[in-house]
C-alpha cells in the first residue's frame, strides 16, 4: 500500500506546463507513468537528429534509476501509439532530471532553497524576463529570488510568480553537487536498510532511448 503522504507528492500539478503538442503528449503520458509510482518534470519535443520526444520523469522522493527509465518506456511506447500524437517515426527518451534540473512544482522550490536559479518568465516582472540568484523559497504561489545582478537603488529581491515562468531551473555549482551527493548517499543508506542499494540519486542523469513505439524498444544506457 502506498503512503498517502507519497501520493500527495506524486500528484502534486506542475506549475509550468508545456504547450502546444508537448502539453498533449505530458496529457497522455502523466497518467501512465503516476500509476507506475513516478512524476512527469518536463516534456520536451526536439527536431534535431530526427524527432525526439524527451520526458523527464522522477520518483517522489527524487531519485530515478536506469531500471525506473526502462520500466517507465515501456509502458508508455504502446500508449502514445495507440494514441498516435505524432504523425513521424520519433526517438523516445526516458530521463532523470539531473542535477541542473527544472523546478516545474512548489515543493520542488521549496526543497532548493538556499540554491542558484536561472529564471525566464512567459510574463515580464517589473519590465524584465530573465533573473537569476539564490532562491529564498517561496511565499503561497509565488517564489523569492535573491537577485545577484542587482544594481544600486534596485531592490534585491524578486518575487516571482511561478505560474508566470516560462522556465525555472538550477545552476550547477559545488555547493548543489555536495547536497546532490548527500541526497544519493541517504539514498543509499535507505535502500541498504530495504534491499539492493539505489546509487542514483538526485545525480543520476542516465537515459533510456528506443525509436517509436512502434517497433520493438531498445535500451541504450547513457549515464555517466
Amino acid at each position: 500500500m502506498i503512503a498517502p503522504t507519497a501520493v500527495s507528492e506524486r500528484s502534486e500539478p506542475r506549475l509550468i506546463p508545456e504547450t502546444g503538442l508537448a502539453a498533449r503528449v505530458a496529457a497522455v503520458a502523466e497518467p501512465v507513468l503516476e500509476g507506475l509510482g513516478f512524476r512527469v518534470v518536463r516534456v520536451r519535443i526536439s527536431g534535431m537528429s530526427g524527432m525526439t520526444v524527451q520526458i523527464m520523469v522522477e520518483r517522489p522522493d527524487g531519485a530515478m534509476r536506469i531500471e525506473d527509465c526502462e520500466r517507465a518506456s515501456r509502458a508508455l511506447s504502446p500508449v502514445l501509439d495507440v494514441e498516435d500524437l505524432i504523425d513521424r517515426t520519433y526517438r523516445l527518451e526516458i530521463s532523470s532530471p539531473g542535477i541542473d534540473r527544472p523546478l516545474v512544482r512548489r515543493s520542488d522550490f521549496e526543497r532548493f532553497a538556499g540554491h542558484v536559479v536561472k529564471v525566464e518568465m512567459a510574463v515580464a516582472r517589473d519590465g524584465r524576463r530573465r533573473f537569476r540568484g539564490v532562491l529564498l523559497g517561496v511565499d503561497g504561489e509565488t517564489a523569492k529570488v535573491r537577485r545577484d545582478d542587482a544594481k544600486e537603488g534596485e531592490a534585491s529581491e524578486a518575487h516571482l510568480p511561478i505560474a508566470d515562468m516560462a522556465e525555472a531551473r538550477l545552476v550547477l555549482t559545488d555547493a548543489l553537487v555536495t547536497e546532490s551527493l548527500r541526497r544519493a548517499k541517504a539514498a543509499e543508506r535507505t535502500a541498504e536498510i530495504g534491499s539492493a542499494p539505489d546509487r542514483s540519486g538526485d545525480q543520476d542523469q542516465g537515459k533510456f532511448r528506443h525509436g517509436s513505439g512502434r517497433s520493438r524498444p531498445v535500451a541504450q544506457h547513457e549515464g555517466e
